[in-house]
């Protein structure tokens, strides 16, 4: 049932005559937000924790120079693998001189930013990058990040879902909290040349925008690092799914220097779903990018729930879980499947029965060889069936 008010659709919790009307205090855009959890599918059953959260829910750390905010267990406590930080730098902002214990990859999805590094060899690294670029500085590696003319957004991601950005190692920090006559003879000047140091972490910064790369790069007696820290996600050859929507995995064997974490870039187009699958070595942690989306985990004991999701959540899916990903709206799905793995791998159920020996398979689902024939040997990540397909859901 539906009710029509001069405020528009109001959707209620009913489903085939189940459920009733939602009379009393309620969040009518968050309902409209989630259709699937306000009318669960049928299919849907038992309990699941809560494998969602939405950078829009979390707290803002605002700076002069920029901003950021993250989802780790803290908000998300499912999520022990990884844990994730959305920040953006304005035009010459600067995410201060630092390192972290964890690992940290990244992507840009707005503008572009400078980076810097140095590795334990003292072989340095200095480049620029823009949307859809990652880069990966292993633990305990220096780097810096900043904004260039246009600034910057992009998303960090770190092997250890209690890792929290606020909690890292910075050069700011460490000039702070050591002797003035400490640093005098550690760098060979006298104690004044500090007087004017910042007293606490600065975290982000307001700088002046850098100047061409060339400008900036500082000659290195030992080299450049071996392995680049940077990698360009949306040069490498896509593959492309029936449907035309299109999988990039990233990980060791293309990325050596990404060790900890591997990832995949999904396009799923209108009427295409990210295929039944689960992944055997790691829990995966999503991160949407655009569009509209749904996803089903089913756990143990026959124990399934359903989520919806939009640009800005985070989606997470316990290791072996089985799940897909279907396109909910008329526009593409862009979104990032993250491991805190060095290899990508998933198991598709399409494959997986395609690959059996048809009787058991049959015995098994009590189904015919009319759904034996349609099996694909063959992995298809993306699936789009026409006249098969979920399409938006329409107010009548």
């Amino acid at each position: 049932m539906q009710e029509q008010t001069r405020n528009g659709y109001i959707p209620q919790p009913i489903r085939d005559g189940a459920g009733w009307w939602d009379l009393g205090p309620r969040d009518v855009m968050r309902d409209l937000e989630n259709p699937d959890m306000l009318v669960p599918p049928t299919t849907d059953a038992g309990t699941l924790p809560n494998l969602k959260f939405s950078f829009s829910d979390t707290y803002m750390q605002l700076n002069y120079g920029g901003w950021s905010r993250e989802v780790t267990v803290r908000q998300l406590p499912i999520a022990t693998t990884i844990a994730g930080v959305n920040m953006a730098l304005t035009p010459g902002g600067v995410r201060e001189l630092h390192w972290h214990q964890q690992a940290e990859w990244a992507i840009m999805l707005v503008g572009r930013a400078r980076i810097t590094s140095v590795d334990q060899n003292g072989r340095n690294f200095i480049a620029d990058v823009g949307v859809g670029d990652l880069w990966y500085f292993p633990p305990g590696i220096p780097h810096s990040i900043q904004g260039l003319e246009e600034g910057c957004e992009f998303l960090l991601v770190f092997p250890d879902g209690n890792f929290s950005d606020l909690n890292t190692l910075s050069i700011s920090d460490w000039f702070a909290h050591t002797p003035k006559d400490v640093l005098s003879a550690n760098f060979g000047v006298p104690t004044s040349t500090f007087a004017n140091i910042p007293n606490h972490q600065l975290y982000i910064f307001q700088a002046n925008v850098p100047g061409p790369i060339e400008s900036e790069q500082v000659t290195d007696p030992y080299g450049f690092v071996p392995k680049t820290f940077t990698h360009r996600l949306l040069s490498q050859e896509p593959i492309v799914t029936p449907g035309g929507s299109t999988v990039r995995i990233v990980d060791s064997t293309n990325f050596p220097i990404s060790t900890q974490i591997a990832a995949s870039l999904l396009e799923i187009k209108p009427g295409s779903m990210r295929e039944m699958h689960w992944h055997p070595n790691q829990d995966e942690w999503q991160y949407y990018i655009s569009g509209t989306a749904r996803m089903t985990v089913m756990a143990p004991n026959g124990t399934a729930r359903t989520f919806d999701f939009r640009s800005g959540d985070v989606g997470y899916v316990p290791r072996a879980f089985g799940h897909y990903i279907q396109n909910t709206g008329d526009q593409s799905v862009w979104a990032l499947e993250l491991f805190a793995s060095d290899r990508f791998e998933d198991i598709s159920l399409n494959q997986w029965m395609a690959l059996t020996p048809h009787q058991l398979v049959q015995q098994n689902l009590h189904v015919g060889p009319e759904f034996m024939n349609v099996l694909r040997k063959e992995k298809q990540f993306i699936v789009k069936h026409p006249g098969y397909s979920y399409y938006p859901r329409q107010h009548k």
